[in-house]
């Protein structure tokens, strides 16, 4: 089965990406980490996010575009990057979710992930 793992962080711990002492300390402990996925032959596939700033939310009323720079909430944790991975159950999804190196303010939520609609 394929779950997602939603990975999130703080707003100080993405601003803490922009700095190359913090940047190298997160790819220290991230590393490790995405290796041991690769290595398991979990992934499926997966990406980091950049900042929420960057977004552009769409929403449609009426037929028409309402288009918003920015994410659309203001939250305290915010979508940082995701894995999609295959594996037998919802443990074993959250046996990797709990090995993710999350900051004070960061953590993991785990989503099962719905197959393709087919006819």
């Amino acid at each position: 089965m394929q779950y997602a793992l939603l990975f999130q962080q703080t707003p100080t711990e993405f601003a803490d990406r922009k700095d190359p002492e913090r940047y190298a300390a997160f790819w220290a402990a991230f590393g490790p980490y995405m290796k041991a996925l690769q290595e398991a032959g979990v992934i499926v596939t997966g990406a980091g996010l950049h900042p929420p700033e960057t977004a552009t939310t769409l929403r449609q009323r009426d037929g028409q575009r309402l288009v918003q720079d920015g994410p659309f909430a203001d939250t305290k944790e915010q979508l940082a990057g995701f894995f999609i991975i295959e594996v037998p159950n919802l443990d074993a999804a959250l046996d990797w979710a709990a090995r993710y190196p999350a900051g004070p303010g960061g953590g993991v939520e785990v989503r099962p992930v719905t197959p393709p609609h087919r006819e």
